[in-house]
């Protein structure tokens, strides 16, 4: 159909303003529905952010999902990037908590650094599953002193010197490059401290261990829920475990076998077979006490509902008296 002609200026000028009124209408009606649509959302809900360590990122992630279940119109985003990022960013304000994979330090607490222990989990060691030497190490695992040699002393440079043997077979030594708790752990367990780690550096939790499984002569350090596969809970495609000889006896005793599946290595943890550290408690750290109500409620139902998801998600709880002490910390605020 070709344009309509309107030949008549009065019939012009009408339909003009028809138009006119019509989006008029149109926009009103959108401004109202605007306007309408903050009040239908539950009245006094907020957002809150968490951001830090990649240990704790799996479960905080779970209680992401269940607490906005249950509480519509609450938003929480959560940001991984290791602890000294969420530590530094809870006291700098740049998010509500920050997620802690190691021990508070006398610094961070002078400077408001208020933590709450909600978990606990551990370090392990990882080698690829193409390592030449593998059935071997299986079989007899590293001392504390041979982890202490690759990793601070730095005079482990073959496997087979690691093994007992002569051989030229090099060990390619892998550490994280971003301040983390998983380093500092593992650090702690060797007698020193993260900058005192050798190795390549590798950011975050998944790049360790993606450089781990690539590289056959390669070993790391992983946070448990990073070293084993969510779903099989066996070991993550292409890495072993490196177990650890606690008695130094030469072998991977029966009762120190307890790397096969993550619930195997999590019942370690609790029992206290597993050492600590690299075993360790995970922490939520907020600046000061919680003058949030949205955000005591939110630690106050990590430390209470929150913890029937823990053992689900591959971690281990932190015991009643630490539960009492979060719960002293934040209950306060949570009823104001």
């Amino acid at each position: 159909m070709t344009r309509l002609r309107l030949v008549a200026g009065g019939l012009a000028a009408v339909l003009v303003f028809v138009l006119n009124l019509g989006l008029a209408a149109c926009k009103a009606g959108d401004r109202d529905r605007e306007e309408a649509a903050p009040a239908a959302r539950p009245a006094g809900r907020e957002s809150l952010s968490l951001s830090g360590a990649w240990a704790l990122y799996p479960l905080a992630v779970r209680w992401q999902e269940e607490f906005q279940r249950t509480h519509p119109g609450t938003a929480i985003d959560i940001q991984a990037g290791g602890a000294g990022k969420g530590i530094a960013d809870a006291l700098a304000g740049a998010a509500d908590i920050g997620m802690v994979s190691r021990e508070i330090q006398p610094a961070e607490a002078a400077k408001g650094a208020v933590a709450v222990a909600v978990a606990k989990d551990a370090v392990v060691a990882a080698i690829s599953r193409r390592n030449p030497f593998l059935d071997e190490i299986l079989r007899r695992g590293l001392k504390r002193e041979d982890f202490a040699a690759i990793w601070i002393r730095r005079t482990a440079a073959t496997w087979e010197g690691l093994l007992g043997r002569t051989g030229r077979t090099p060990v390619h030594i892998y550490t994280r490059s971003d301040a983390c708790g998983a380093a500092e752990t593992w650090a702690a367990y060797l007698g020193g401290r993260q900058e005192d780690l050798g190795g390549i550096g590798v950011y975050g939790d998944p790049g360790l261990a993606e450089a781990v499984r690539r590289d056959p002569l390669a070993i790391g350090f992983n946070n448990v829920n990073f070293a084993y596969d969510a779903k099989s809970l066996r070991p993550v495609d292409g890495i072993e475990i490196c177990p650890i000889d606690l008695d130094g006896s030469g072998l991977v005793d029966p009762a120190e076998k307890v790397y096969a599946r993550r619930d195997d290595l999590t019942r370690a943890i609790a029992a206290g077979v597993y050492p600590s550290p690299p075993a360790r408690d995970l922490y939520f750290v907020v600046r000061g006490r919680p003058d949030r109500p949205l955000l005591a409620e939110f630690l106050a139902w990590v430390l209470t509902e929150g913890q029937a998801y823990v053992p689900e998600m591959g971690y281990i709880g932190v015991g009643p008296d630490k539960i009492a002490a979060g719960l002293a910390a934040v209950r306060g605020a949570e009823k104001r």
